[in-house]
């Protein structure tokens, strides 16, 4: 039986972020190093999104910079993690479990983290322009891992 956080909205938040999480990896998981490394859209103008490796690159970086962001948000001097890539599929699904591991301890670390805030004058700045509340951007966080997961399941049906 499925275990959940008691913590609230975090817990949820946190829950369906593994969650996420979890679904990207089972699917990762069928995926060989070859296809891993072949180039499915060589037509994209975004190098983010040309093969599975660039898109699990992508990922994990970005579901570092969320929390960045928002510890960046707190106070702290961090800079952004630097884009890793890898040959392999066990070390993105390492990188995956440390990416998380790396979200559930910021609420770890700030426990009394403010959710939502209404003022548009104190919301988060992202690197691409947008402004978001700490709930907002981990939604943000969630969706960004479903909607690769979905385009990776699509280039899978392009190499079959």
């Amino acid at each position: 039986m499925k275990s959940y956080r008691d913590n609230g909205a975090v817990g949820a938040l946190l829950d369906e972020y593994e969650l996420a999480v979890q679904a990207l990896q089972k699917l990762i998981a069928t995926v060989t190093n070859d296809q891993l490394v072949s180039i499915v859209d060589p037509d994209t103008d975004d190098l983010d999104c040309r093969s599975i490796q660039t898109i699990l690159t992508h990922v994990v970086r970005a579901g570092y910079g969320y929390a960045i962001a928002i510890r960046k948000y707190k106070g702290e001097e961090l800079a952004y993690w630097e884009r890793k890539t890898h040959s392999t599929i066990s070390a993105y699904q390492q990188d995956l479990e440390r990416m998380f591991a790396y979200n559930e301890q910021l609420f770890a670390d700030y426990p009394n983290l403010q959710l939502e805030e209404y003022d548009p004058d104190k919301k988060i700045k992202v690197t691409w322009g947008q402004h978001y509340d700490v709930e907002q951007l981990m939604e943000h966080a969630i969706v960004h891992i479903l909607r690769h997961r979905r385009q990776i399941e699509r280039f899978l049906l392009r190499m079959a």
